[in-house]
């Protein structure tokens, strides 16, 4: 369909048209005929007849109310009728794949004039490839399963898949040997974990927290254990089937009674006569993917200590979806165990070995949602820059408030910090092998995580502060702020308490310390 021909109109001729029956408005250098709409303005129609709407440009009192996606809708985009002679529209649409030009919205690797030792010009490619993907692909179905609470449509998982980027979830390794990576634009071996925090962070940027956690990351912390320590047969059987996005992990350690404490943990897995199988009884609760995953990598208590068992869902295996303050697309479970028959084969590591098979995932695990962690927390931090800019407060921009400029330095010294010791610790993890990253970043990553989340929850109790009621509204201006505060507790629980990962790192800091030093 052709679209419609534009009039030029001056100020002077769209003042003429400020009455009930003949209203017009201009936003942002645009002529729209709102004279039917009235009625329908979610706001009331007094809004729109006030002396300094009608007739007048009223973009300063839409952005004051209104997201800038609003006016794109198809049905407001039909309203308008010309533009302003000699003026160019100068608000536009965020174009996919771009990089944000708000100062602080972009790490400072990607922020223009802005340099860094980690990063390469492949690092650049493969960022810009994969903000692509996720603008296009990824937040579009974010938006609506996070309304509606469905798992990530299948589509998404299989173009995913094509990239293989569920393999690059992984980290670098011998899993992605022989693959393309994001169209062939890193090879296997060059992968690091400076390309999966680009992942990471790229991906954290829909903004959506359920519907982020429902992206399959039970595979990210379930299927490890299985890459590491299952038998060549048993990765034959799963590994293809999960990096294809054809089936779904998790990873199943929590219980009610316990915790994610393993000493504590009631599950119980006992062989049979033969000793060719195990028979596994008993409960885990807050597994993540857990409603809809087909394999569960369990922790369970057994003769010899503690034993982690791949359990295919089917016959004994029930899961309940949990209800939390973040949106089912998730799939948070409460899983049951009835006597499940599952081969011997299925275990992951030795008997009783389970504590080592754990351990040795908790550095991954914990530096992915650190990764996770500082890229929303900069969204909230450019949210809060727009609205104190466009926002006026007794008749000046937000930020004019010394108050709110004092949460705004707050704000960006968290996330700066944050990001800096993140890419620290992400080039010790490429310069370091498997065993040295386990006995020397076990404590810092701890101690990471504890400061990204305790600043990201600081940061989101400024945030609602700064957008006032907005912030805790579920849609319009402030809908990621109210999001964010909601479901960003997540982070400090998931992969190990603040309290507890703090004390971890304190331990191992007090156990190097050196005999002789003294005051």
């Amino acid at each position: 369909m052709a679209s419609k021909e534009l009039r030029t109109f001056t100020r002077e001729e769209v003042a003429k048209h400020n009455i009930d029956g003949d209203l017009w408005i201009i936003v942002d250098g645009k002529v729209y005929d709102i004279s039917r709409f009235k009625n329908l303005h979610p706001g009331g129609a007094a809004v729109l007849l006030d002396s300094e709407i009608a007739g007048q440009d009223a973009t300063e009192a839409f952005y004051g109310l209104h997201r800038h996606e609003i006016i794109e809708k198809p049905q407001y985009v039909r309203l308008q009728i010309g533009v302003i002679e000699g003026e160019k529209s100068v608000i536009h649409s965020r174009v996919v794949g771009e990089l944000s030009k708000v100062p602080y919205g972009e790490p400072t690797w990607l922020s223009e004039g802005y340099h860094s030792p980690y990063y390469t010009e492949n690092h650049r490619r493969f960022q810009k490839a994969c903000r692509k993907f996720v603008d296009e692909v990824v937040t579009p179905d974010a938006n609506g399963r996070e309304d509606d609470g469905k798992p990530p449509s299948k589509a998404v998982l299989e173009a995913m898949a094509k990239l293989n980027i569920h393999a690059m979830r992984m980290g670098p390794g011998k899993h992605l040997k022989s693959l393309e990576l994001m169209g062939g634009i890193v090879k296997p071996e060059e992968f690091t974990y400076f390309h999966e925090l680009i992942l990471t962070q790229e991906f954290a940027r829909c903004g959506r927290r359920g519907y982020g956690d429902g992206l399959m990351a039970g595979s990210v912390i379930g299927l490890p254990p299985v890459l590491n320590f299952g038998s060549d047969e048993l990765k034959a059987k799963v590994v293809p089937d999960v990096l294809s996005g054809q089936k779904l992990i998790c990873l199943a350690i929590s219980e009610a009674f316990a915790g994610s404490d393993v000493a504590g943990l009631r599950t119980t897995a006992t062989k049979t006569e033969d000793g060719k199988h195990w028979i596994i009884n008993g409960t885990k609760k807050w597994i993540t993917n857990g409603t809809f995953a087909h394999y569960f990598t369990v922790g369970c208590k057994t003769e010899d200590g503690f034993t982690v068992i791949l359990v295919e869902r089917g016959e004994g295996v029930e899961t309940k979806a949990i209800k939390t303050s973040y949106s089912p697309t998730a799939g948070t479970a409460f899983v049951t165990f009835d006597n499940v028959k599952v081969p011997v084969e299925n275990t992951l590591g030795p008997e009783g070995g389970g504590i080592f098979v754990m351990l040795s995932n908790f550095n991954h695990e914990r530096w992915v949602m650190i990764c996770s962690s500082a890229r929303s927390h900069r969204l909230i931090v450019e949210e809060c820059l727009k609205w104190t800019n466009q926002r006026k407060a007794f008749g000046k921009p937000l930020h004019s408030q010394a108050v709110i400029r004092s949460k705004l330095a707050a704000m960006i010294s968290r996330v700066e910090s944050v990001q800096n010791w993140l890419e620290n610790l992400t080039h010790q993890m490429n310069n370091m092998s498997y065993k040295e990253q386990a006995s020397k970043l076990a404590g810092p990553i701890g101690l990471l995580k504890m400061h990204a989340t305790r600043s990201a929850q600081l940061t989101a109790t400024d945030a609602v502060q700064v957008f006032g009621g907005r912030g805790i509204t579920r849609t319009g201006m402030g809908e990621f702020i109210e999001h964010y505060h909601r479901t960003v507790p997540f982070d400090a629980i998931l992969g190990g308490a603040e309290d507890v990962l703090g004390d971890l790192g304190v331990r191992q800091a007090i156990r190097g310390m050196p005999k002789n030093a003294k005051l």
